[in-house]
């Protein structure tokens, strides 16, 4: 969401928001109890005006809108339709409507956009496979589904059935995994749920045996430098171990996370790796990744690919930090 767009709907619902996310003020938490619970109270603030059809809509236009205008050709968004089914007559309208508006949104934009429904781990694994078939009902738009919120919380195993359930259907496995907890957690999230990419998954970097499996297998690793360094997983963004994840051979797909909480979008991300010192070819690398990651049908892949080819072999941009 646009933090223009929350403090918008905030006031239409004469809703008060807490001072950070009122003043659009980057979070910046420790990694505790306490801390993750300030995440989580804004992520809620934000969400509690989220409490229409019109609403649900303009988040997802808008996102797609935003994507647009940084230059970015795929978009999947995650979402959890319990969070809104409330509001709307259930999941399955919630979802139906978020499927309706990406397409919609699809069309104007030009961007290529797929859905992951996501389960969250401070509801029932009951829920989860609920969620799950509601996403298998809808595989085609619905490209994956994962599992968020507090990696401290929920057994993970109990997980399982919902994932197979959506693997059956030919979605992608998505879970988060591997921010707030480390290798131990990374190797419960891989063995029990078997993702095709993991959300984060940062803190592999501090295994290397875990780290050679997960290349090994293919998993992709969606790393966040802003999510890590708010949350203090990492001291800075620059500091995110991205040679030692690409040095290992991991695929990586950079990712914003929550771009209204963190104050990031996708493009300080890379930014941020241009920080680390890495060169157009290492940066055209990694989009590349994040392409061929991407749950993108094969045709649109190849062209994204080749636009990639393109921006590499064109003359660096005068002022711009081309190697």
């Amino acid at each position: 969401m646009r933090p223009s767009t929350l403090i918008d709907m905030a006031a239409a619902r004469r809703v008060r928001l807490p001072r950070g996310l009122a003043e659009s003020e980057a979070l910046q938490v420790e990694p505790d109890a306490r801390g993750w619970f300030r995440f989580q109270r804004h992520y809620d603030a934000a969400r509690v005006v989220v409490d229409s059809e019109a609403a649900m809509r303009r988040i997802v236009r808008e996102a797609a809108e935003d994507d647009a205008a940084e230059g970015s050709v795929r978009l999947e968004l995650q979402v959890d339709p319990t969070s809104y089914a409330v509001f709307v007559g259930g999941i399955t309208p919630a979802l139906e409507i978020v499927l309706d508006e990406a397409r919609s949104a699809e069309t104007a934009t030009g961007v290529s956009i797929g859905i992951i429904v996501a389960a969250s781990r401070t509801r029932s694994p009951f829920d989860a496979r609920a969620l799950a078939r509601l996403a298998a009902q809808h595989a085609g738009v619905v490209v994956g589904f994962g599992l968020s919120n507090d990696e401290r919380r929920g057994d993970t195993a109990e997980f399982g059935p919902a994932f197979r359930i959506a693997r059956e259907a030919g979605l992608a496995s998505v879970p988060h995994g591997g921010e707030l907890l480390g290798p131990s957690h990374v190797r419960d999230v891989v063995e029990s749920l078997h993702p095709d990419r993991l959300g984060h998954g940062v803190r592999a970097a501090e295994d290397p045996r875990l780290l050679e499996s997960i290349v090994e297998r293919g998993i992709a690793l969606e790393i966040c430098p802003a999510s890590n360094a708010a949350l203090g997983v990492l001291e800075t963004a620059s500091d995110v171990p991205l040679r030692r994840l690409l040095s290992a051979g991991a695929t990586v797909a950079l990712g914003a996370d929550d771009p209204l909480l963190f104050g990031s979008r996708l493009l300080d991300q890379y930014e941020t790796a241009r920080e680390i010192g890495l060169d157009d070819a290492e940066l055209a690398h990694l989009a590349a990744s994040s392409i061929r990651a991407s749950r993108a049908p094969e045709g649109e892949k190849r062209g994204m690919l080749r636009q990639v080819e393109t921006w590499l072999a064109s003359e660096p941009v005068e002022g711009a930090g081309g190697s």
